[in-house]
């Protein structure tokens, strides 16, 4: 049986891939996060990577925060990381669509086209799908925070 860390853990994962929008931030450096486009890559949960330019506040990399929100908002996570620039010409190319080079006016070879991989860190991230006692508990002024005790974890990625 899966833990429930192992069970919000693997909620994450399905609910980034099916809306990949982050908010991402440099640490310490003042300046407010950025909306980005994650690339995932089923078989590298350890790292996610966006497309972005060398003029980019996040283009310095260095230690970074990105918050999610799931699309259907039951799902919330912090995730730190360090952002470092992407290097390997194998991966630019997997990622690249017609989406991403609507961005870059020199397309694929755009001087200005800088990768960034978040190499990830920890993650503390809440649940908040409640069941339907819950959903009547919350609406009546109820306490719901025993149903939401495991749905909390705090997690390396």
């Amino acid at each position: 049986m899966m833990s429930a860390d192992e069970n919000i853990r693997d909620r994450f994962w399905a609910d980034l891939s099916s809306s990949p929008f982050l908010m991402v931030g440099l640490q310490g450096s003042g300046a407010h996060s950025v909306p980005m486009t994650a690339q995932l890559d089923p078989d590298a949960n350890h790292c996610f990577w966006f497309y972005t330019s060398r003029d980019n506040r996040l283009a310095a990399g260095g230690p970074a925060m990105a918050q999610f929100a799931a699309k259907d908002h039951y799902l919330f996570a912090c995730i730190n990381g360090t952002l470092v620039p992407e290097t390997d010409e194998a991966v630019i190319d997997r990622y690249w669509s017609k989406q991403v080079e609507a961005w870059y006016p020199g397309g694929r070879q755009d001087p200005n086209l800088l990768m960034l991989r978040l190499d990830l860190g920890t993650a503390e991230i809440w649940r908040a799908d409640l069941s339907i006692g819950g959903v009547f508990k919350m609406m009546f002024g109820g306490d719901v925070r025993a149903e939401l005790q495991d749905k909390h974890a705090e997690i390396a990625l």
